[in-house]
């Protein structure tokens, strides 16, 4: 085990996700009680719940491999960069799980001006990695991380370049 100080087992995630959460809901109430009703359109409702299902699901199994199959906590705790699994795929696979699931739900709602919502939470994502985390990150590990993020999209999970 290092004896460098590790970072903060949370990082800015309760910030980020409370943040986004309390928005998805207030936009779900919005769109349920008809103060936005003109963003319903018809045709788009199954569409919407097939690809909002997904979202969901694939924000759930994002988690589950960040949390669970990747051990983020045990790498924390010994101060090693995660760079495989999911996190060759995201670097911030945590995060995006709850971009994407708030994602999900909002796109049930079927209501177009609800889908303003997730770029907000893409920008407020890019925006607090970049000015807290990421400095973290590459305070603690220098070089290595700098190379990881040539490799590996900060929000959006993608196949792991070469």
């Amino acid at each position: 085990m290092s004896n460098k100080k590790h970072l903060p087992m949370y990082g800015v995630g309760p910030v980020y996700v409370c943040g986004i959460i309390f928005l998805t809901v207030v936009g779900i109430w919005l769109s349920a009680s008809r103060r936005i009703p003109s963003g319903q359109i018809e045709i788009f409702r199954i569409p919407f719940a097939v690809i909002g299902i997904c979202f969901i699901v694939m924000g759930a199994v994002l988690w589950f491999s960040a949390v669970f199959r990747s051990r983020v906590d045990e790498h924390i705790k010994n101060n090693a960069l995660v760079t495989t699994g999911i996190y060759a795929w995201v670097r911030n696979p945590i995060y995006s799980a709850f971009l994407i699931a708030c994602t999900g739900v909002l796109l049930l709602a079927n209501n177009l001006w609800l889908l303003v919502l997730p770029p907000l939470f893409w920008l407020f994502l890019t925006v607090l990695m970049k000015c807290t985390e990421e400095k973290w990150l590459e305070n603690l590990y220098g070089q290595e991380y700098l190379k990881y993020c040539q490799k590996v999209n900060r929000c959006i999970p993608w196949p792991p370049m070469k």
